[in-house]
């Protein structure tokens, strides 16, 4: 629900979606920005209701996934200000550091939680693969983000780039939430049906 909320507040926003950062569409004034920020808050639950259900195959990653939740529902409940300024190239403001600084913690404990899963021995392969795959393409993304939001500062790169670490992370939460929502079936066999002798039928 989350993640139908963001989209739907970033697609019907007014201007491109594409350009700036999305966290723009949070800014107070903008007619979608209470839709934008309750839909990462209840993404940010998601998160934390996977870190619950993974608990006892893995403390590490419940605690990863639990801090990246935290984290994340900082950066809905603290909205940035217009065009979400970032130093050292423009003019911040308390809460524009708040929102950028609880983002950015919120994606690395993310990607922490991927590679612990995909180095998780107690969970099955279903859940590793994936977050292996998701685990390669987030660090090299997410360092290449923060090189240009550090050295160039806002541009077209660094909101495709945003767009590409939003996209493997979300992606990741859902795909992995429905894994480990959906029974596992595959392996199990019912037993044979016993004969009236007390025989199994073959």
């Amino acid at each position: 629900m989350g993640v139908l909320i963001m989209i739907l507040a970033l697609v019907a926003a007014p201007g491109s979606w594409l350009r700036g950062y999305i966290s723009e569409a949070g800014a107070p004034g903008l007619p979608l920005a209470a839709p934008y920020r309750l839909g990462l808050v209840l993404l940010a639950a998601g998160a934390g209701l996977l870190g619950l259900a993974l608990r006892r195959r893995s403390r590490l990653v419940a605690l990863l996934l639990g801090g990246a939740a935290a984290f994340a529902a900082t950066s809905g409940a603290v909205p940035c200000s217009s065009r979400c300024p970032l130093p050292p190239f423009e003019p911040t403001t308390a809460g524009d550091v708040v929102h950028a600084a609880a983002t950015i913690v919120a994606s690395m404990l993310l990607a922490g939680a991927m590679v612990a899963v995909a180095a998780c021995p107690a969970l099955r392969p279903a859940l590793r693969r994936p977050a292996a795959v998701a685990a390669a393409l987030i660090v090299p993304l997410g360092g290449a983000l923060g090189l240009i939001m550090l050295l160039v500062g806002r541009g077209p790169v660094g909101a495709a780039l945003e767009r590409l670490v939003l996209l493997v992370g979300v992606g990741w939460l859902v795909g992995t939430s429905l894994l480990t929502a959906l029974p596992r079936t595959r392996g199990r066999t019912s037993p044979a049906p016993a004969r009236r002798d007390g025989s199994a039928v073959r």
